[in-house]
């Protein structure tokens, strides 16, 4: 999947834990971020690491774990 920055996505599935895309990175729990919620890719890192804003923070997610959202026709 081809990811460019401004697509929205959603989590594939639930993670372990999220790590934090501070300058010093930190794991934080899963629950901050819900399947259902939309998020924005603010950044493409190496190795297909994704940095995707959502309403509880910003963190550094594998590609393989996101889904891109639909768009709409019309």
């Amino acid at each position: 999947m081809n990811l460019t920055i401004g697509d929205k996505v959603f989590l594939k599935m639930p993670l372990p834990f999220l790590k934090t895309s501070d300058p010093m990175p930190m794991l934080r729990p899963s629950e901050l971020v819900s399947l259902e919620e939309l998020g924005v890719v603010v950044g493409l890192r190496p190795v297909d690491i994704v940095e995707v804003r959502f309403r509880r923070g910003t963190f550094l997610i594998p590609i393989e774990n996101l889904l891109l959202e639909p768009k709409k026709q019309g």
